[in-house]
Formats: structure tokens, sequence, C-alpha cells
């Protein structure tokens, strides 16, 4: 009826009756998309793929070191340590052999021990006098150049005297035992060169030490290296002649021999530097051994075959 009053909130009954409906069909939908076989049914592709990140990787070892690339090995020394009893050597005997590329030592129980040197020493002598030149700007002459090999290729006693004074006597050798990292030697206690205490050990050491440059210096290595390489008569015996004879002349040595009647010994003495070690044999024989020096002199030579590797 035109001008009729509706009643408050009459109008908004069919509002309430769509959004209801809305709601119900909202619903149906959904339940039909999780129903299987369902026309509604969400497809795989409608979901997002599973990640697989996690389940690729790797555990991980907390505890595990990283890996190291091994390093190229070394070929053997031509040495190898043993017992060498069955030589029966009279009197003491100590020998050491240092691998001049990892500075490692092996040698007899006894390496550490000392005995006096002889001319062994003349070696670091003559290297002391030819580094303390260069280091002060001097050239030795051609004389005492001379006399140098005298010293080193003849075991000249007059000029190795000459030459310990003049490079201040033990101060040189307690230059030596500083320079070379020597642990077991001491100077003589009446101050001369033949009487240093030296040890095998410290022999392999003083050969590295000549050998590396430290003890005659840059300049002068090569030369003294040379002149060791050509030591000849009565001083030319013990380790290098236990090589063939192609490899001898390749090998520097400087070998020590005196008998000592305070302590009615013959000492003999033998340092060696070949193309990857250094090595050191020192005995003492008791007077009354036949052969004397000699005995000494061809038991460094047998101690240094016994120790060779059959290869070699």
């Amino acid at each position: 009826m035109a001008g009729a009053r509706r009643r408050p909130g009459s109008y908004r009954r069919p509002l309430a009756f769509s959004a209801l409906a809305a709601v119900l069909v909202g619903l149906l939908g959904l339940s039909l998309r999780v129903i299987p076989g369902s026309p509604l049914e969400a497809t795989a592709n409608s979901r997002p793929a599973p990640t697989s990140e996690r389940s690729e990787q790797q555990p991980v070892d907390r505890g595990a070191k990283p890996r190291v690339a091994p390093s190229p090995s070394l070929e053997p020394l031509p040495f190898e340590a043993k017992n060498l009893d069955s030589l029966k050597i009279k009197g003491w005997y100590g020998w050491s052999v240092l691998d001049k590329r990892t500075g490692k030592i092996i040698g007899s129980a006894n390496m550490g021990q000392t005995s006096t040197t002889a001319s062994l020493i003349k070696a670091w002598v003559v290297a002391d006098y030819l580094r303390l030149r260069a280091e002060g700007g001097k050239t030795p002459s051609e004389a005492k150049l001379a006399d140098a090999t005298r010293i080193i290729r003849d075991s000249d006693n007059t000029r190795a005297q000459e030459f310990y004074e003049s490079v201040g006597g033990s101060d040189s050798i307690e230059r030596m035992i500083s320079i070379c990292k020597l642990t077991d030697s001491e100077v003589a206690s009446d101050g001369g060169w033949s009487r240093t205490e030296l040890s095998p050990r410290d022999a392999a050491r003083l050969g590295l030490c000549i050998d590396d440059g430290r003890a005659a210096g840059p300049k002068w290595t090569e030369w003294l290296l040379d002149e060791m390489r050509l030591v000849r008569g009565s001083g030319d015996f013990g380790i290098r002649k236990a090589f063939p004879a192609a490899q001898q002349k390749e090998i520097a040595i400087k070998n020590g021999w005196i008998d000592r009647d305070k302590e009615e010994e013959y000492h003999v003495n033998c340092l060696a530097i070949g193309d990857t070690w250094t090595m050191g044999v020192m005995l003492r024989t008791p007077f009354g051994v036949e052969g004397g020096w000699e005995y000494g002199m061809d038991a460094c030579e047998r101690i240094t075959k016994a120790l060779l590797r059959p290869s070699t």
C-alpha cells in the first residue's frame, strides 16, 4: 500500500540471505576440490613442487680434517740404519747420516758422543777464513787461495795453523758451533784445532753447513766444495771409497787421522757430502791394533759399505 510504513530492519533480509548463499557455495566448491574424481579436484601442477635441496645435500662431518694433497715422495737415501756388530770393529766408533732435503738424521746409538777431529776440522777453518774475508769486502790473494788448496787437498798442517790463528783460534770453533747449530761439540781445552771435540752427528751437520753456504758464504761455497772433491793422496780414504768409481768424484770429503799418545789411541774421522746427504764417521782404535791409522781408515769405508742399500 502506497505510503505504508515498513518495519525497522525488514529491508536488510535479502542482503543477508545473499551473503549466506555465497558462503555455502564457496564451501561446496572447496569440498569438491578435495574429493577424488571430482571435476574440480586440484591437479599436481597446481601445487608447489617439494624442494629437494635438503635431500640432495651430503651430510657434513664437522670433525673431518681438510684433505691435503700428498707431497711427491722423495727417493730414499743410499743408506739405511742397521746393526753393525757383525763388522767386529775394534775400539769405539760412531756414524751419522743427514738427509739434506728434510734435515732428518739417522745414526748409531752413540752418534752424540764426541772425539777429537784431527784434520777434519780444516774444512771449517778454511770456510771461516773465506767467509770472513768476503764479509770484510776483501778477496784472498792467489797465494792465500793456493795455501787453502793445500790445506784441503793435501791436509797441510803448517798452513792450517796459520789460517787458524788468522781467524781467531778457538773463537773460530765457537763460531762453527753457533753458525752450524752444533749440539755436542766443544772447543779443545788447549785451544788447538786438532783437539776440537766433534760428534758423528755434528760432523754430518757441519757437512750440511758447508754445503748450504753458511760456512764459507755465498761467494766461496762452490769453490770450497770443488776443492773437497779434489782431496788426494793419503787423505783420500773412507766414505766415498765405498761408492762406485763414477760417483766418487762427485762426493766432497775431508778426513782426519792422528795418533793420540796421551789416550794411546789412533783417531780417524771421515766427513763426506753427497748429492742428497752428508755423513760423519768417527773412530778411536787402541794402540796395538794391527794397522794403526790404516785400520781406522779401512773401518770407515767398511762401515759405509755396510750401511749402503743393496741398490747402491
